[in-house]
């Protein structure tokens, strides 16, 4: 998936490596006045390239907290998180923020998409930050549109989409760049249980059609059936990692 391109880009052999996300006694603690909050204590985990899992656990145990560390999206205060080998706190912040947008999809629980773009134009939108020229960003963004089932809908802005739709264009932004990596933050969270259901069955297409890596954060059980295994969380730990019943 990573190709040769310019300095700021990090080049990762993808395909060369079986665990494509590990977390080594990662720690991750909020202070906020005389208050802190452990939200991640020493949490290790390992997913395999291709693996389609499921982060679950009770509103405030670390599921999200977990996530943006995984992604490099926020910082450790100790510990290692390695993507395909490489060490994301060894990288400058416009490294990470390249390789984030080089190997990595986001979608979120509310779709962040920009009013003012139609569906195409927000599916081509990172292509365009990362300097992929207008006609192939257009081209790339109208095929993912098509793999998503809304080929038909490009020219319409979100007010003009259903839920399930606007969630599907967020899909489609999220591997518009064909990331190695998707992470879902409670993605059918504000969807209907028909349109989640969906919903979640195209990512699970899109995940075993591409052998793309997708960890997905829920608090659905039903969403955690449809993945590969479930790894629980309490308190900011990895109680149950879904491999043989635990750790």
């Amino acid at each position: 998936m990573s190709q040769t391109a310019n300095r700021d880009e990090v080049v990762v052999d993808f395909d060369a490596q079986t665990a494509i996300i590990e977390a080594i006694d990662v720690v991750k603690t909020y202070e906020t006045g005389r208050i802190r909050v452990d939200a991640l204590r020493s949490v290790n985990l390992t997913v395999n390239r291709g693996e389609m899992v499921a982060i679950m656990g009770p509103s405030g145990c670390g599921k999200t907290t977990l996530l943006n560390c995984l992604s490099g999206l926020d910082e450790i205060d100790s510990g290692q998180i390695l993507i395909a080998g490489t060490d994301l706190a060894q990288l400058s912040d416009r490294k990470r923020t390249s390789f984030r947008a080089q190997e990595m999809g986001f979608v979120f629980q509310f779709y962040n998409l920009l009013p003012v773009l139609s569906a195409v134009e927000n599916a081509e939108l990172p292509l365009l930050v990362s300097g992929t020229g207008t006609r192939e960003a257009r081209e790339r963004a109208l095929n993912i549109l098509d793999q998503v089932g809304l080929r038909e809908w490009a020219d319409h802005r979100p007010a003009e989409l259903s839920g399930g739709q606007r969630q599907r264009v967020t899909i489609a932004r999220a591997l518009v760049n064909d990331p190695a990596i998707v992470w879902a933050d409670e993605p059918t969270g504000d969807l209907d249980s028909h349109t989640a259901d969906e919903v979640m069955a195209l990512m699970r297409d899109l995940n075993q059609r591409n052998q793309q890596t997708f960890v997905v954060v829920t608090h659905d059980p039903r969403i955690g059936d449809m993945c590969d295994r479930i790894i629980q969380m309490h308190d900011g730990e990895i109680v149950d990692d879904g491999r043989n019943g635990g750790q």
